[in-house]
């Protein structure tokens, strides 16, 4: 399998949620940015890629067109994994974190979707065999400093089926207006988004304690600082989650040597795409620690977390609770009585909507 073309895709799709406009950096945020790698193969076969690229579209779409199409161009990729290696060793000098990996993992998962697709076989199939059809969704909600929003998102993402629900919240009033709105039953988890320092994590998370937290996750800046998180984690005996800033399998080794985590979060649009997150689903499976994709997302790396999610019986799947103006792959994207259905056909599944990609492609 020999690539015969690149391209880099930016689309960007509003979307709505109950509360205040989100902020980012200190902009409204209300558009998700997918910026799709479309691979064409000199066999006639066309793959779709998703580099992460919130907030970042247009150095990573740089990266894929000046950095990744010149040296992708012409290879064999009939070995994806030897290729990625080269790859990522040849742009070393560039980083192996961020926009680098980014723009691999766009490649990759393409290649993976172009190869499944040659196969004539589901991706999951693929990789080994897909254990289970349909995986339990959770509402990933967004931050909304306001108890009462919280309770009453929370309770609409339980009447749309949702089994679990993640809260993006650092103060106490909010996680126990949660806890009360949906009970004791129901998995409820907290991402911080690395506000603290160790100490400061150590007296925010003990006043957690009390509301049974499935996990909590990324309470230490930087989050690369595993021994912090291992201690925390001892001490404050909250299970703890991360792994959607790690880039390649080497990070998550380091960090399941320190003891850092009970739950692993390899992002696929970020850490090197399908190769290196198998890399780590078997590093998880080694170590004994849960694997759980991070996958707010709606491109062809959300379909590809599906996929991967079906190779275990454990995981399960982020969805952004918010509302899209229009979908790049219709109701796959959505859940049914909280749960995602794989998507049907060869590779990750169909090609996403091309009308919807010409409306919301971004002018380059």
């Amino acid at each position: 399998m020999k690539i015969a073309d690149v391209e880099a895709i930016p689309v960007e799709i509003p979307f709505t949620h109950a509360g205040k406009p989100a902020e980012w950096d200190g902009q409204t945020w209300n558009t998700l940015t997918t910026v799709l790698v479309k691979v064409e193969t000199q066999e006639g076969f066309t793959g779709w890629g998703d580099a992460f690229s919130y907030n970042c579209c247009s150095a990573v779409v740089a990266a894929v067109r000046d950095m990744i199409r010149p040296r992708a161009l012409g290879r064999d990729a009939a070995d994806i994994g030897a290729l990625m290696y080269q790859l990522q060793q040849e742009l070393h000098l560039w980083g192996r974190y961020g926009i680098t990996l980014f723009a691999l993992s766009g490649l990759d998962i393409a290649l993976w979707d172009a190869a499944a697709k040659q196969a004539g076989l589901s991706l999951s199939a693929f990789l080994g065999g897909t254990k289970r059809e349909t995986i339990p969704g959770y509402a990933s909600l967004f931050k909304y400093r306001d108890p009462e929003i919280v309770a009453e998102r929370c309770r609409a993402s339980i009447l749309d089926g949702y089994p679990a629900i993640k809260l993006h919240e650092t103060e106490e009033p909010e996680v126990k207006a949660a806890r009360e709105a949906i009970g004791p039953g129901v998995a409820l988890m907290v991402d911080t988004n690395c506000p603290w320092t160790p100490e400061a994590a150590h007296e925010n998370a003990l006043p957690l304690k009390p509301y049974a937290l499935h996990w909590l996750e990324e309470p230490i800046f930087p989050p690369e600082d595993f021994a912090a998180l291992a201690k925390l984690q001892e001490q404050v005996g909250i299970p703890l989650a991360a792994g959607e800033n790690a880039c390649t399998a080497y990070d998550f080794e380091k960090m399941f040597q320190a003891g850092a985590v009970t739950y692993a979060q390899p992002s696929v649009t970020k850490v090197g795409g399908i190769t290196e997150f198998l890399k780590v689903a078997a590093l998880a499976e080694r170590y004994e620690i849960e694997l759980m994709p991070h996958s707010p997302y709606f491109g062809p790396g959300f379909l590809a977390s599906l996929h991967l999610a079906a190779l275990s019986e454990q995981a399960l799947i982020e969805r952004f609770y918010v509302d899209m103006e229009a979908s790049l792959y219709g109701q796959l994207i959505d859940t049914s009585e909280g749960e995602f259905h794989l998507p049907p056909g060869p590779g990750i599944g169909p090609d996403p909507d091309p009308h919807v990609i010409a409306e919301y492609r971004i002018a380059e």
